[in-house]
């Protein structure tokens, strides 16, 4: 760790789902455009050792990062706000603080002595914030749940500590927390914010700066009231209002003064911010050209959260056509061959993300044959690519009963199966991993290289051959059935660079039709967006 990092934690009050992962994410935006170098962590107080097992419809989505680490997904936030890379130590959960703590004393790293939360528990955690300052002027950690709850506690002992470990002049914290508008009354209430801060306090922890999660800008007297009660200068209670676009969040706490209040409480000297690139983005957000419908066929519709990544890498893909996506999330459960047409006559392009189990099958798959038999773009991500590989082979290679190894264990025509099912050594690779019963430990994960097709959808958005993406899954092409899929009309347009895995596949004679064995989502950011998803929204534009 650097004698020069300084460290800025983030908690949150009242209630949960306020956003602190955008504001933190926000922060380290604000603090990167004044050219200060920036990296954010993620600690987690549930006690699953990672996302990765957990149902998207209780946590989101599960980021993935390039070293294979499955994590919360507010480190999407984070990756898409700054440069910041992120790993393994981005993100770590009472679950994985505890699994240490218990091997270091299964090992006897302790000596016989009694483990206990205070200080071995809150040690781990200290150590854990510390992994993640090499190399970097200020650290942004943010804390999960909300305060008051039991789980978060040792976490917010650990950052009580971590004032003292490394200096008060290098140490932040910052509060969001609720100002609601109760309209019956007609008034901004302060009292779930000094609530809150009393809560904070009597662990330990005075907030140097509150973020205050309203609807409306507040006035100097309800900023007075709460700068009063909270023990804060006026200047550090800052409104963080809602905004029409995730993107404005930087903006607006710039405009209510929040980079110069970080800077100079810790005594930082930087240049004057340059957020030219963000206010363009937010202008071109709000005001595009034109406008398209893309319909996500899956089976976590009901929580959009599930595809965070999906969605905000489509808005990117929209910007850079001058162009609004909105999105139509068709549930995959609820159509048929009978019900396609209907769910997605007004769709100008047909997307099906990644997922995993049985449910919803049938339909992606007739979602896939719409768009291939009435030439409406299409774009499969990982299990999107598998059933595409499927369709086709049903319906155009004649295999009736084609089908993933995962749904069908019976099925004559495995197109789709499992990495262990390889048994063919002269085609085994070091790419390959080994499989295990452990349901964390059971995909490929993380990034892989891929080489590219000249004269293909892929190349064509790429622009170049040799690329990079990550992965999360379990289930591979089956190579078997390469030769003949492409004889009936399938493009292998990449492949790993040993010749063994299908990495994206094509349809050819269709206006843009393309399936991902990756995650191309987690790579789009705002001002760079991810070369598959322009292309695919470019093409859907031309279908609108």
């Amino acid at each position: 760790m650097s004698d020069n990092t300084k460290f800025i934690f983030v908690t949150g009050g009242v209630v949960s789902s306020l956003g602190k992962g955008l504001a933190s994410a926000a922060i380290g935006a604000l603090l990167e455009s004044r050219g200060l170098t920036v990296t954010i962590q993620k600690l987690d107080p549930y006690i699953n050792v990672d996302p990765g097992t957990m149902n998207p419809f209780q946590h989101g989505e599960v980021f993935v990062t390039d070293d294979g680490s499955e994590t919360d997904l507010d480190l999407g936030h984070y990756e898409r706000f700054t440069s910041a890379k992120l790993g393994k130590d981005n993100n770590f959960t009472t679950g994985k603080i505890y699994h240490s703590v218990i091997s270091k004393e299964r090992r006897g790293d302790y000596l016989g002595g009694t483990v206990q939360v205070i200080p071995h528990i809150t040690d781990e955690i200290i150590n854990s914030i510390k992994l993640v300052a090499n190399g970097v002027d200020i650290v942004i950690v943010e804390i999960g749940g909300t305060i008051g709850d039991i789980e978060s506690l040792p976490f917010l002992e650990a950052i009580r500590q971590f004032k003292a470990d490394v200096g008060k002049e290098n140490v932040l914290y910052i509060h969001l927390t609720l100002v609601p508008y109760i309209g019956t009354a007609g008034e901004l209430k302060t009292k779930p914010t000094q609530h809150s801060v009393k809560e904070l306090r009597s662990i330990g922890i005075q907030p140097d700066i509150l973020l205050c999660r309203t609807d409306r800008y507040l006035s100097k007297d309800i900023k007075s009231k709460i700068a009063l009660f909270c023990n804060v200068s006026v200047d550090a209670v800052i409104t963080a209002k809602d905004v029409e676009c995730i993107y404005e969040v930087p903006l607006v706490f710039n405009r209510e003064g929040l980079d110069n209040k970080i800077i100079e409480l810790l005594n930082i000297w930087t240049r004057a911010p340059k957020l030219d690139a963000w206010e363009k983005f937010v202008e071109m957000y709000k005001s595009p050209t034109h406008s398209v419908t893309i319909a996500i066929v899956g089976k976590y519709v009901d929580l959009t959260e599930s595809y965070k990544s999906l969605n905000e890498a489509l808005y990117h893909g929209g910007i850079a056509n001058d162009c609004r996506v909105n999105l139509v999330f068709v549930d995959s459960e609820k159509i048929d061959s009978k019900t396609c047409n209907q769910n997605l006559a007004d769709a100008n392009g047909i997307l099906v993300p990644g997922g995993f189990g049985t449910r919803g099958i049938e339909g992606k798959i007739c979602a896939a044959n719409y768009a291939r038999e009435k030439k409406v773009p299409y774009f499969g991500i990982c299990l999107g690519m598998q059933i595409a590989v499927i369709e086709f082979a049903r319906n155009v290679a004649g295999m009736k009963k084609a089908n993933s190894s995962e749904f069908d264990k019976n099925t004559p025509h495995p197109v789709i199966y499992l990495m262990l099912e390889w048994y063919d050594d002269k085609t085994k690779s070091t790419e390959k991993r080994d499989i295990t019963s452990d349901k964390g430990a059971t995909m490929r994960l993380g990034a892989y290289p891929c080489r590219l097709k000249e004269d293909t959808f892929a190349f064509n958005a790429y622009k170049t051959k040799d690329i990079s993406e990550r992965h999360r899954h379990r289930y591979e092409f089956n190579n078997e059935y390469k030769d003949i899929l492409k004889e009936k009309g399938l493009t292998i347009s990449g492949m790993s660079p040993a010749g063994d895995l299908v990495e994206i596949i094509e349809v050819k004679d269709h206006p843009w039709f393309l399936g991902c064995q990756f995650h191309p989502e987690f790579k789009s950011r705002p001002m760079d967006p991810h070369p598959l998803f322009r292309d695919f929204i470019k093409a859907s534009l031309i279908n609108s």
